[in-house]
């Protein structure tokens, strides 16, 4: 496990489509909480929560960089995107990990070179 550090999580779209929310397993509610990655994959585990939520490596397709997700807009391009599967559907994920344009870059590298091997 690596340090863990403060992030937001602007929620779980079905096909990429931003009026199509994943609502299990704690997806559904957005806000601010703490981010970190383990062996298995991307923990986010919102403040005053118990649970972290976990996007698995091997699941995720896509890493992609944008400045909105599931309704949510930002300034600038630093909302992370994960395209992932899970039971069957295709599901994006979007999370603000760093507060820099360049070490949100670094990151979205990092998430590609972990889910490629």
């Amino acid at each position: 496990m690596t340090e863990k550090a403060r992030g937001q999580y602007l929620g779980t779209e079905v096909d990429e489509k931003w009026y199509k929310r994943y609502r299990k397993e704690g997806f559904f509610a957005r806000g601010s909480g703490e981010w970190w990655f383990e062996e298995d994959g991307l923990h986010f585990r919102r403040f005053l929560t118990k649970q972290a939520l976990v996007v698995p490596f091997k699941s995720i397709k896509q890493v992609k960089l944008g400045s909105w997700h599931a309704g949510k807009w930002v300034i600038v391009k630093r909302v992370i995107k994960l395209v992932w599967e899970k039971d069957g559907q295709t599901l994006s994920s979007g999370f603000i990990l760093a507060r820099s344009q360049e070490n949100t870059e670094r990151l979205k590298n990092d998430l590609q070179l972990k889910t490629s091997s």
